[in-house]
C-alpha cells in the first residue's frame, strides 16, 4: 500500500478498512506558533506541527448500538488498520451506548474537503512582533517590565463517516497575555486578548493600560471582606458565564441536579433570570468569533455525543431578554427530556444593550466601588445554586466618585453567576475578551462589563 499523507486520504482509507456497522473518522491537523518574553525582551519562540486521528466504530446488537473510540497522534498509513481494528474491538467489547443515535447523514460536503490543511507559522507575528518591540522600549523607559506570551494555533479538522459525511473546518485560535511589573515586583497588572490572526491586537495600547494600573497601585488601601459594589470587566464576566454554560445541560436540570432545575420537578426554562435585557447566545458564524458550524465530538459526555458528529449547528439563544431560553442537549438528551436539540457551540456572547465602556462605567460611579482586573482559581461549591468560589488577581482598585484612588488587597469571592445576573444593575458595551481562568479551553467570547451592587468578597486573600 502506498503511503497516505493527506488528511482526507487518511480519512477515506480508514473508512475503507471498516468492517463494522458504522464508522466516524476525525483527522485533526494542528500547527502552532508562539512567542514568549520576560523583562522587556523576547526569550523563546517556536513552531510545531502535528496530527491526531480519532476513529469511532459502532456495532449494532440485539440490545442496542455500542461504540468504541480510539485516538492516536502522528498517524501514518501503516498505523491505520491497527487503529481501525482497535476501535472496532472496543465497540464489540462495550455494552450498548446510552447515547446511541443513527449516524448523521444528508449534510452537504465541504467543498474544500480534499484541500491541504491550513497552517500557521511565525509569519502570523509579522506586524505584531515589531509593535511588541516598541512596547518593550516604552516600558523600559517608563520603569516597568513586560512579561507574557503570544500563541497562535490553527487546526484543520476533517470529518468523514460511513453515512457519507465529508466535512472540514479550519479553526484559528490566538491568545495574548501581557503582564507589567514594577521593578521591585510589589505591583503587577495583567491584560489579555483573544484574536484570530494577531492583526487586531495593539501591544502599545495594552502597555498603556497596564502602565495606568501600575500608577493606580502606587497607593495601597486595605479593605476588609464584605459586599461591595463591583465592576466586573468583560474577562471576569466571561469566566463566570462560561462555567454557567458548561453547567447548563438539560438532562442534569431535568433530573434535579443543577441551578436550572425547578423545585418539585422540571426546569426553569422560561423563567426570568435577569431584570436587565440580557441575551446570552452562541453562534458559529459570529463575526470575529467564528467556530465549527457542525458538531465535532471526539468522545461522549454530559454535553456531547459522538453519534452527533457532523450535526449542523445554528445560532442559539441560551438566555433571551433576561429569560432562560435553552439548555444544552444532544439528540439523545433532547429525546429524553422532550426539549429541542441544542448542542454546545464553541463561542459565547452576552449582549445587554449597554453603550458604555468599562472606563465610562468607572467615571459614572457614585460613592465607592471596586474595579476588578480578572478572576482565577474558580471552583464550584454547590451545583444546586452554581455557587462558585475563586480569587481576584493582578489588581483590585478602589473607585470613589468616578475616580480610581488606589489599589486594594485581593479577595476570595463566593458568588453564583446565575444570581449575579439577577442582581446586575448595569451592563456595558459588549466587546471581545479573553477569559483568564478558562482561556486554555475556551477563547471565543464577547462580553460587557457588569456592575454588581453587592458582590460578595467573602474573605481577604494574600494572592497577587
Amino acid at each position: 500500500m502506498s503511503r497516505v499523507s493527506k488528511p482526507y486520504e487518511i480519512v477515506e482509507r480508514a473508512l475503507e478498512l471498516s468492517t463494522t456497522d458504522g464508522l466516524m473518522v476525525i483527522a485533526d491537523e494542528h500547527s502552532s506558533a508562539n512567542l514568549r518574553w520576560a523583562g522587556n525582551a523576547l526569550t523563546t519562540n517556536g513552531v510545531t506541527r502535528g496530527r491526531t486521528l480519532t476513529v469511532i466504530a459502532t456495532v449494532d446488537g440485539a440490545e442496542g448500538t455500542a461504540s468504541g473510540v480510539v485516538s492516536r497522534s502522528a498517524v501514518t498509513a501503516d498505523d491505520l488498520e491497527p487503529l481501525v481494528r482497535a476501535a472496532e474491538a472496543a465497540a464489540r467489547g462495550a455494552g450498548p451506548a446510552e447515547d446511541a443515535q443513527p449516524l448523521v447523514s444528508g449534510v452537504p460536503s465541504s467543498p474544500d474537503f480534499t484541500d491541504a490543511p491550513a497552517e500557521t507559522g511565525s509569519e502570523v507575528f509579522a506586524d505584531f512582533a515589531p509593535a511588541l518591540g516598541d512596547a518593550f522600549a516604552r516600558a523600559r523607559s517608563g520603569g516597568r517590565e513586560l512579561y507574557g506570551f503570544a500563541n497562535h494555533e490553527l487546526t484543520s479538522t476533517y470529518l468523514g463517516t460511513s453515512t457519507g459525511l465529508r466535512l472540514r473546518h479550519d479553526q484559528p485560535t490566538g491568545t495574548l497575555e501581557l503582564n507589567a511589573k514594577a521593578p521591585d515586583r510589589t505591583r503587577s497588572a495583567w491584560a489579555g486578548r483573544s484574536t484570530r490572526d494577531f492583526k487586531d491586537v495593539d501591544p502599545a495600547a495594552m502597555d498603556a493600560e497596564l502602565a495606568q494600573r501600575l500608577r493606580w497601585a502606587e497607593r495601597r488601601i486595605d479593605l476588609p471582606a464584605g459586599r461591595y459594589e463591583t465592576l466586573l470587566p468583560p474577562t471576569a464576566v466571561a469566566d463566570l458565564l462560561i462555567y454557567q454554560l458548561w453547567s447548563s445541560t438539560a438532562r442534569d436540570a431535568v433530573e434535579g441536579r443543577t441551578v436550572f432545575s425547578q423545585p418539585g420537578g422540571g426546569t426553569r426554562l422560561g423563567e426570568t433570570l435577569a431584570p436587565l435585557p440580557l441575551t446570552l447566545r452562541s453562534d458559529p458564524h459570529a463575526p470575529g468569533l467564528e467556530s465549527a458550524p457542525f458538531v465535532i465530538a471526539h468522545s461522549s459526555g454530559d454535553s456531547a455525543s459522538v453519534f452527533d458528529n457532523g450535526l449542523p449547528l445554528a445560532p442559539t439563544d441560551w438566555i433571551r431578554d433576561g429569560k432562560l431560553e435553552r439548555l444544552t442537549t444532544t439528540r439523545h438528551s433532547a429525546a429524553l427530556t422532550g426539549l429541542p436539540v441544542a448542542p454546545a457551540i464553541d463561542n459565547l456572547v452576552l449582549d445587554g444593550g449597554g453603550e458604555r465602556s468599562l472606563e465610562e462605567m468607572v467615571a459614572a460611579t457614585t460613592g465607592r466601588a471596586l474595579l476588578l482586573t480578572c478572576l482565577w482559581y474558580i471552583r464550584e461549591v454547590d451545583p444546586a445554586t452554581l455557587l462558585l468560589t475563586g480569587l481576584t488577581r493582578d489588581g483590585v482598585y478602589l473607585v470613589e466618585d468616578g475616580q480610581v484612588v488606589g489599589e486594594v488587597n485581593n479577595f476570595r469571592f463566593n458568588e453564583s453567576p446565575v444570581d449575579l445576573l439577577s442582581r446586575a444593575s448595569e451592563a456595558g458595551r459588549t466587546e471581545k475578551t479573553l477569559p483568564r481562568e478558562w482561556g486554555d479551553w475556551f477563547t471565543r467570547a464577547a462580553m460587557p462589563a457588569l456592575r454588581i451592587p453587592d458582590f460578595n468578597m467573602s474573605s481577604v486573600s494574600q494572592g497577587v
